[in-house]
């Protein structure tokens, strides 16, 4: 079962909140949820929201919301957005009694990586009844990984102006450790898809390099670092841009309108978010009215069918046909994301007419590997990783000699590639999901200096 997200915009119409100086918690808390719902359906993450707008919700329809648009287990995270008050500074989580400190932990330094400054993340107990929650989002949503999310204090000055300037990013900031703790590749706003990594106490270069299988000169110049000292929080990233795709010469020119998202856009015209920004060489998600922004058309409109499997979702069909969430909901009218066993669905604008066949090769553990590095290898996910193998996220830590099932993709013919200013053996097996070592076997190479113009045999 994939994890499945239910965004909360905390208080709402009849209920401000906290208020100071002319300034509404409630206001802060639909910004930020509306912005995170968005930004967790473009990754193709199934997610629900309790308000999009200001309206008044009773505990009872915001419970509702919470336990019925997914059911209640631990992979169904609810992430409740919320502005404190009462003068302190900075953020805080409050997690559930139920669950462990792993998640908060990661949300609170992703949002200290964005200059917020974190408090603590906590779990608060019932005065009459210790053994269980105080907020009842947490008490009376039953097995769900209910998450409690202060960006910062209204009443504290410092606090105001950084949540008026900073919110999305501190937003942006959980949508980035969500994704990365549920397993599904993250993207930023701008398109670019890149790993980073919050330094903790006791990390090195050479340590992170050997976690997320790059070298030590990487790391330092990805991250333009002119000596090995580290600090605690930093941010760094740990691996290489995506290049995008060039784009389809096969365009509509469309204007923008009142009320137009990238997101609403790509959806009207069967699209995806992704292929506008890179038709449109777009560096923001913003838009103005009256822009003229260029609309990739598909030539063909097949359309091919597939049977729901056991342990089968709507994120993992439509990761596996190249579709998005979305294409599979519209394309089979779905009111729900719930599936079942033996379901038929039409999958949209595919080519192929049966899905990849589900084998597995091994692949033995060695030292300095990890979920990640192994999946980026093999050009699956961690999800589908610890899918195949019976792992759960909590069970992330590999043992050198360890035996894992590998997801067997159809692999295409070799091309090849020829070989720019700036490449390496390693930038090139990188892009192409492959390893060092194959490109060296495939081109009978006995030495890693590359030539410009050079051709390459690509696997």
């Amino acid at each position: 079962m994939d994890y499945r997200i239910v965004v909360d915009a905390g208080h709402g119409g009849d209920d401000p909140g906290a208020v100071s100086g002319g300034l509404r918690e409630k206001d802060f808390t639909l910004e930020a949820a509306n912005y995170m719902y968005n930004r967790f359906k473009e990754l193709g993450v199934p997610v629900a929201i309790t308000r999009d707008s200001d309206v008044t919700l009773s505990r009872q329809q915001r419970l509702n919301t919470m336990n019925n648009s997914f059911g209640t287990d631990p992979k169904v995270i609810i992430l409740s957005n919320h502005i404190n008050s009462g003068g302190g500074e900075g953020a805080e989580i409050i997690y559930p009694l139920r669950s462990s400190s792993t998640l908060p932990r990661q949300i609170l330094e992703e949002i200290g990586s964005e200059g917020q400054p974190t408090r603590t993340y906590y779990q608060r107990r019932l005065p009459e009844d210790p053994s269980k929650d105080y907020y009842y989002i947490m008490r009376e949503t039953p097995d769900t990984t209910s998450l409690l999310i202060e960006y910062g204090f209204i009443d504290n000055a410092n606090d105001v102006e950084r949540l008026q300037n900073n919110l999305l990013d501190y937003v942006e900031a959980v949508v980035r450790a969500v994704t990365r703790y549920i397993g599904v590749p993250y993207v930023a706003p701008d398109g670019i898809s890149e790993e980073t990594y919050v330094v903790k106490k006791g990390d090195s270069l050479y340590s992170i390099a050997q976690k997320f299988g790059t070298t030590v000169d990487q790391l330092k110049k990805w991250n333009n670092l002119t000596s090995n000292i580290l600090q605690i929080g930093q941010v760094l990233i740990v691996s290489e841009k995506e290049e995008t795709a060039p784009p389809t010469e096969n365009y509509i020119n469309y204007t923008v309108k009142s009320g137009d998202t990238l997101y609403k856009i790509a959806n009207e015209f069967n699209t995806s978010v992704q292929q506008i920004i890179d038709l449109n060489d777009l560096g923001t998600t913003v838009l103005s009215i009256g822009q003229t922004l260029r609309i990739p058309t598909s030539g063909s409109s097949t359309t091919n069918t597939y049977t729901v499997k056991s342990g089968d979702s709507l994120w993992k069909i439509a990761n596996q046909f190249g579709v998005s969430v979305d294409d599979l909901i519209n394309a089979n009218k779905l009111t729900s994301t719930v599936l079942q066993v033996g379901q038929q669905l039409i999958i949209p604008n595919q080519g192929s007419s049966t899905p990849p066949a589900e084998e597995t090769i091994t692949y033995t553990v060695k030292s300095g590997d990890s979920l990640w590095s192994i999946a980026n290898r093999y050009n699956t996910t961690v999800a589908e990783l610890r899918r195949f193998n019976n792992l759960t996220s909590s069970s992330d830590v590999l043992q050198i000699g360890q035996v894992l099932k590998i997801p067997n993709s159809s692999t295409s013919n070799p091309i090849t590639y020829t070989v720019k200013s700036g490449d390496s053996l390693w930038s090139i097996a990188n892009r192409y999901n492959t390893t060092v070592a194959e490109l060296r076997r495939l081109n009978n190479l006995t030495s890693d200096v590359l030539q410009i113009g050079q051709q390459l045999i690509i696997p």
